[in-house]
Parts: structure tokens; sequence; C-alpha cells
């Protein structure tokens, strides 16, 4: 599959796997990804979000959510509501937790990197989010697998990263009418 990846796509992925290593997390997941998509100038993703209106500022605000459904364990915002609604205060346990463990103690990042040698292997949402990007690929007649299609992909596949980017106005169909022009029925995932 990688051999299709254009030259942005193959620095998504890298770039992905750098942020990984930046913050000791275990493996390269989703969230790595998008973090990944924001850095990249000059690409179709680059395009598509610069079209959606998303600046510099909302960037910024992308990645802060980011780092927050980190601290609350990897919990979407919408599975937090759900946890509310049991009665199960996530912010509260959050914030216990840090108060004893320090803050991002629950964000499963590791800062001792004694533990790792070698590569940083791919998680499960991030490996579901390189096959989707595929499925794109080809449901859209594309040869080829661009950083684009990382970004639907993104968007395709319900998680933190698709839920921050609705919240901005990211979505799969609004990146279909970008990118292609309108139309988009076929919707990988």
């Amino acid at each position: 599959m990688f051999e299709r990846f254009t030259k942005d796509a193959r620095g998504v992925v890298q770039a992905a796997v750098e942020h990984a290593e930046r913050t000791g997390a275990p493996s390269v997941d989703a969230e790595h990804m998008l973090l990944a998509l924001l850095d990249r100038e000059g690409s179709r993703a680059w395009f598509a979000f610069t079209s959606l209106g998303v600046t510099a500022e909302r960037k910024e605000s992308i990645r802060e959510a980011v780092a927050e459904a980190r601290r609350r364990a990897g919990l979407s915002r919408s599975e937090a509501d759900a946890l509310a609604g049991l009665g199960i205060d996530v912010a509260e346990i959050v914030a216990r937790v840090e108060a004893v463990h320090g803050i991002g103690a629950m964000s499963g990042d590791r800062r001792d990197k004694s533990w790792w040698s070698g590569r940083r292997s791919f998680g499960r949402s991030a490996k579901q989010i390189l096959e989707t990007s595929l499925r794109t690929a080809v449901a859209h007649g594309d040869r080829h697998i661009g950083d684009e299609h990382i970004l639907l992909a993104l968007t395709a596949r319900p998680g933190i990263p698709a839920e921050i980017l609705a919240d901005r106005g990211v979505t799969y169909e609004s990146l279909i009418r970008v990118l292609f022009g309108g139309g988009g029925e076929a919707k990988a995932g």
C-alpha cells in the first residue's frame, strides 16, 4: 500500500511518527496523523483546510482540542458526555488523577523513553485511517494515496479527530465539495 503514497502522504506518516515520539506515546494514533496534517503546507490537505477557513488560529485550537482529549485518556467529548449522563464526571476524574500523578497522567504517553528501542508501531486507529485512506482513493478513482485521502479518512471514521474537525466545519462532505467539486457519493469507511 505504501508504494501508492504520494510524497505528501509519506510526509504525513513520518510526521505522525515524530509527533508520537515527541510525546512519548507508545504507538502512532489517528490523533498524531491529524497533528501531522496540520503541519503541512502547499499540499492538497493544506488547500482543503485553507478553503474551509482553517486558519493558523483554528489549527492551534485543533491542537489544543487533541491535547485535551489525550488528557481525558482518549475519550471524545461525546463519550465524556455519555458518561456524564450516567453520573460519571470525566473532568473530575481527570482532575483527581492529575492531582496525584501529574498533568497528562491519563494520556497514556510515556515520558521515559528508555524502554523503547526501535520504531513506533501504529495503533489500531492509525491503521484504520491508513486503510480508509486507501478505500477513499479507490472510491474516487485515484491511483495514488495523497494527504487529502488521509484527511478524508480522519473525517470518515468516528473518533476524536472527526469530532474535533467537525466542530470546526471540516466534515467528510465539506472536504468532498472542496477536493472533488461536489457529488462524492462514495463514502469509504
